[in-house]
């Protein structure tokens, strides 16, 4: 890859920005020592990647991976430390790391952003991004807000902004306020979710309670005004460390992209890490190609659903797929000995047909998952689910499955880490929702990962199907 050193600071700040000399200080630093940095590298034949990414949950960092595959990045997803110290940077141009940090306690997820920046750091990573869920999930104790702060103080930035829009999926932001289609976000679907309900549409308001720090926006209004606009707004005295950024549609995630291209992190979900590594691309002269990598290798073996998510999309996938596959419905009620559930699951496993698919879910509708919370505790529900259908994965693996389709992101992570995965290949982003990815070694095992909320009625046929093609090559 073509390493060039960035532009000066005041390239970087524009005249608007050149006001506020602390400011126009911090980054000189930043940049200084980044332009150290890649002298180093480019004198020692080193190779230095564009992005590196902390997902906060699986599925969340597959599509990343896919989007940024799609867009003719090579980007491998690894799932932990010492799978991406392992990484040969020669065969990547950026990485993502996903963790399952979303819902565990805030200084733990603080000690993982530390960690993941520090390893790429090492790995020589240029640009940091935290990635979490399009809809904004967490709490007020986090975790968006305390990683974010840790992933900025150990990559030496000033400022970064919170971007969580999609448009190309219809998730906006618009005067603070999110919207999924026309519809709020404290409206919608995401206002019965089981562990982590969002009731405010404000995000400035939803990430306030998570960090000491301030908490302003970029308005609609600035960026349409231009570049210099926006710098001049950041550049404000006092002004704040973090910023929700309004994003209506994608012309606002390319004038993102204009201010933030050389800062050392950014923040939100799917759309963002595409546009910067196109206007990384614009910067260095480099051509777009695209990638058509939709088939990956075969894993020969049996084939199984593995469902958590409560969401509609995901009901609807287990009723449809139950018409003509058996599925094992997972009572929480009723399995609080885990042990004995498992072992109760696996055994019904063994009475099913060997050429044929079957499903386990611990999924249910809202009233289910009200009185499971209502006897277990919202954390404690998902606790209990999580142990049930990462001990069922290892118990199918054992058995001889190799093809998985896996419903929700939680439960995605619990089952990567159960199978012991710690790096796959990713396929591009299609119908499948970005999930598609393959471990090569040291036992082919191929899956499907998916949000709960992703995907048509048919998903699972469709993820199977795919799977299978694979094996005619």
């Amino acid at each position: 890859m073509d390493i060039r050193a960035p532009r000066s600071a005041s390239q970087i700040l524009g005249p608007a920005n050149l006001g506020d000399f602390e400011s126009a200080k911090r980054k000189l630093v930043f940049e200084n020592r980044l332009r150290c940095q890649l002298t180093m590298l480019n004198q020692a034949g080193g190779v230095v990647l564009e992005l590196g990414v902390l997902a906060d949950d699986l599925t969340g960092g597959m599509m990343v991976a896919s989007l940024l595959e799609a867009d003719g990045i090579r980007c491998p997803l690894v799932s932990s430390v010492e799978a991406l110290a392992a990484l040969d940077p020669s065969t990547a141009d950026a990485v993502v790391l996903a963790r399952k940090i979303r819902l565990i306690e805030p200084d733990l997820a603080v000690a993982e952003a530390r960690a993941a920046v520090e390893a790429m750091q090492r790995l020589g990573v240029q640009r940091f991004y935290y990635k979490y869920c399009a809809t904004f999930d967490c709490t007020d104790r986090g975790n968006i807000g305390p990683v974010a702060l840790a992933m900025l103080e150990a990559s030496g930035g000033s400022q970064t902004i919170f971007c969580p829009a999609f448009p190309r999926h219809t998730v906006t932001v618009f005067q603070g306020r999110m919207f999924i289609g026309a519809t709020p976000l404290a409206d919608s679907f995401k206002k019965n979710d089981p562990v982590t309900p969002m009731l405010n549409s404000n995000l400035v308001e939803v990430l306030e309670p998570q960090t000491p720090e301030a908490v302003g926006l970029i308005p609609h209004g600035a960026l349409v005004q231009g570049t210099q606009a926006v710098q001049a707004l950041l550049a404000k005295e006092n002004a704040p460390k973090l910023y929700i950024a309004d994003t209506a549609d994608d012309a606002d995630l390319e004038r993102l992209c204009e201010v933030v291209l050389d800062w050392p992190l950014t923040t939100g979900a799917d759309a963002l890490p595409v546009f910067l590594s196109r206007a990384w691309r614009a910067r260095q002269g480099v051509s777009l190609k695209t990638s058509q990598k939709t088939v990956l290798s075969a894993s020969p073996g049996r084939e199984a659903i593995i469902a958590g998510s409560c969401a509609g999309p995901t009901l609807r996938q287990i009723e449809h797929f139950g018409e003509e596959h058996p599925v094992f419905h997972v009572n929480l009620l009723e399995s609080q000995n885990a042990d004995a559930c498992v072992e109760q699951i696996l055994a019904w496993v063994d009475n099913q047909p060997a050429d044929q698919p079957l499903a386990i879910a611990t999924s249910d509708e809202l009233e289910g998952v009200e009185k499971n919370q209502a006897s277990l505790g919202r954390q404690g529900a998902a606790a209990l689910a999580d142990r049930i259908l990462g001990e069922v994965a290892r118990g199918l693996y054992a058995k001889g499955f190799r093809k998985f389709v896996v419903a929700g992101g939680e439960t995605s992570g619990q089952v990567v880490n159960a199978l012991g995965i710690a790096r796959v290949e990713v396929s591009v982003f299609d119908e499948l929702g970005g999930g598609y990815c393959h471990q090569a070694a040291p036992e082919p095992v191929s899956l499907v990962l998916k949000a709960g909320a992703l995907g048509q009625a048919d998903f699972f046929f469709r993820s199977l199907e795919r799977m299978r093609l694979a094996e005619q090559y």
